[in-house]
């Protein structure tokens, strides 16, 4: 692969953009084309309302009625199979009011989940003044944060009440609050597409299962093994032929050279071609901000149970959930990454460029956001996973030159912790929840932020 130089600075932040170079492949050039990933699909139900007992608002949904938590619950009928779930509704604005829970049943087993929350906070997504909102598909809409549940054939949903505080009502006992979904409530049931390997057909969630009884299994078809699914890694003198110009000039002093630039070496990347995004879903231009200064760092997925092989397919199902259920124009987070410490390309536009995500509601301007699969809030990130970060980090802030182990200061566009307008200073490598009133990205993983810094500004060589 020739180490050609990526656009510069100066033209990033005159919004002149120049012709896409080595990372951020033509849309043509970029989508799959093998016939190795058959389609998905996603299943949209309407939910109704749970004080309608008599009716769910789907064919495919049996009625609403009580739960032995207090709630009400509704089941599917016969749907498809499907690997990802989650439920949108018409206002943005608008919050579920009490515990939104599903319970999936596994396909091949057909033994039920236990009861899962989905995330109903705002937390992550396009800020209001974005392009997103002026998307072909139209505005972007409310939607819980998708929780992949495997190869499953039916569900469960139901909305338990949050019990309220005597202290809250006045009262000498504890009552129950109400259970109300928004107003045009969707059940999103997501199938991310098949991988189809040497004569295996792969069922949604599910790429290790039915291989021949006999014989040496077929082999592994890896993002690696498809032609342009992944970013080398360079060596440091590689990654600052490539990218030292463009570091040089994006900090402060005028005296620094290419050679002198405090980047990190590129970290091997598996671009969206890799895990196999149609991109003809996502809309066809770019956005972009000015230089990336910081990095907010995300959990997603909301479980760990998953395996490395089926993260592309998680991928993608993340991707149709953001842009086919809550009418984003590309997935939200600029990168992820496995709990094997393999890296993601995410939105597309080009992984050095300073593409304009939907991670960090009010600060997806000039930062770049990182999705950890799993959950990590009393579990301790993998290390492979936790030195990606630090390696993904020193590279990407390096190119932009910041100090990836220092401090930075961004304007809120607005959001729950922020007002707009306000000047705040964070971390080059931040958590969600120092932009916005979140637990995410877990609180083991917070923890480990400040090592994460630490290790990628030693990788810049500060």
């Amino acid at each position: 692969m020739p180490l050609a130089p990526t656009e510069s600075a100066d033209s990033m932040l005159s919004d002149k953009h120049s012709t896409p170079s080595e990372d951020a492949v033509p849309p043509a050039a970029r989508a799959p084309g093998s016939g190795r990933i058959v389609p998905g699909h996603t299943q949209s139900l309407p939910l109704g309302t749970p004080a309608d007992s008599t009716r769910s608002g789907d064919k495919l949904l049996s009625a609403w009625e009580d739960d032995p938590s207090g709630g009400r619950r509704v089941v599917s009928r016969k749907v498809k199979p499907f690997a990802l779930v989650g439920v949108v509704w018409d206002d943005p604005r608008a919050i579920p009011r009490g515990r939104l829970q599903v319970q999936a049943r596994d396909a091949d087993t057909r033994r039920w989940s236990d009861w899962r929350s989905l995330n109903t906070r705002s937390d992550h997504g396009p800020g209001p003044d974005s392009k997103e909102g002026s998307t072909a598909r139209g505005k972007p809409l409310g939607a819980t944060a998708p929780l992949w549940v495997g190869n499953s054939s039916a569900l469960r949903v139901r909305i338990v009440p949050t019990p309220v505080s005597p202290k809250t009502t006045g009262s000498s006992q504890r009552q129950v609050g109400k259970a109300e979904l928004p107003a045009g409530a969707r059940l999103e049931l997501v199938d991310p597409g098949a991988e189809v390997g040497t004569g295996e057909t792969r069922k949604p969630g599910d790429v290790q299962r039915h291989r021949p009884q006999t014989g040496k299994p077929p082999r592994e078809d890896g993002p690696a093994d498809r032609p342009g699914g992944t970013l080398p890694a360079l060596t440091r003198a590689q990654t600052n032929a490539t990218y030292g110009d463009d570091a040089a000039k994006a900090t402060p002093s005028r005296s620094d050279r290419a050679e002198d630039a405090h980047i990190g070496p590129r970290p091997e990347i598996i671009t969206r071609k890799g895990w196999g995004a149609d991109e003809s879903m996502r809309e066809a231009d770019f956005s972009y901000t000015g230089p990336t200064k910081a990095a907010f760092v995300h959990h997603s997925a909301e479980t760990n149970g998953y395996s490395c092989a089926e993260v592309p397919s998680i991928i993608r199902g993340i991707y149709r959930y953001h842009v086919k259920s809550s009418r984003w124009r590309d997935i939200g987070y600029n990168f992820l990454v496995d709990k094997c410490g393999k890296i993601y390309e995410g939105r597309a536009g080009g992984v050095a460029k300073p593409v304009m995500g939907a991670h960090t509601f009010g600060f997806n301007e000039d930062s770049t956001g990182i999705a950890l699969l799993g959950t990590y809030s009393k579990t301790d990130a993998p290390k492979a996973a936790t030195d990606a970060l630090s390696k993904l980090t020193a590279w990407k802030l390096g190119v932009h030159g910041v100090d990836a182990s220092g401090k930075v200061t961004l304007t809120s566009g607005g959001g729950s912790k922020h007002r707009k307008g306000t000047r705040v200073v964070f971390n080059a490598v931040s958590g969600h929840r120092d932009g916005f009133s979140t637990e995410c990205p877990g609180e083991r993983l917070y923890n480990e932020l400040p090592a994460i810094r630490t290790e990628a500004g030693r990788l810049q060589g500060r």
